[in-house]
């Protein structure tokens, strides 16, 4: 489910689009995005959805920082792509998730995390891997159970001019690393398939 496209242009600036986005009445669960510009409404995550982030929380929490948190619900911005995307977790201060307002700057981001839907696949794969990276957000973990009827995951890192560099792709049932200051083996086999 997809809400009509709002596009913004030469007489609407970031500060318009965000008030839309603010404003958006969505059923209740739905997540809203900005995503190229465009706010984009979905539906609540399936149950093999939640679960997967339920389970990557799990791990996470055992090596980072006492001060950082890991958030699903909470906005990243990224005013310059034209974004403000809610990922299934983010990773980021606490200090920074503090305080007034729905968003995080992008840049303040330690790792993100999307699993892909079926309905929005291609935002995760193509709009958020390139938001992200130009953004600076210095890891990204993209778990696809819906690629190619063998479902993976990826993780990007090293952003520089706006790309990221594939550090590892595994199918589901490898293990992936997240390098420091995680430095964690994830186990994609617990991880559902849809």
């Amino acid at each position: 489910m997809d809400a009509p496209a709002v596009q913004s242009g030469p007489d609407q600036d970031w500060g318009v689009l965000v008030r839309i986005w603010e404003e958006a009445d969505a059923p209740e669960g739905c997540k809203v995005e900005i995503i190229d510009e465009i706010v984009t409404v979905s539906p609540p995550p399936s149950k093999d959805h939640s679960t997967t982030a339920a389970l990557l929380q799990r791990p996470l929490y055992t090596v980072i920082p006492e001060e950082w948190g890991i958030y699903q619900t909470l906005g990243v911005a990224l005013p310059g792509r034209g974004g403000i995307y809610i990922p299934d977790l983010v990773v980021v201060d606490g200090a920074t998730a503090s305080g007034p307002g729905n968003t995080v700057p992008a840049e303040e981001a330690r790792l993100v995390v999307e699993t892909t839907s079926r309905a929005n696949a291609n935002h995760d794969r193509v709009s958020k891997v390139n938001g992200y990276a130009k953004a600076g957000v210095e890891l990204f973990l993209l778990l696809d159970p819906w690629h190619s009827g063998r479902p993976t995951a990826t993780l990007y890192g090293e952003p520089e001019a706006g790309t990221y560099r594939v550090l590892e792709t595994v199918e589901y049932g490898g293990k992936i690393s997240l390098p420091e200051p995680f430095g964690l083996d994830l186990d994609t086999g617990v991880f559902p398939v849809s």
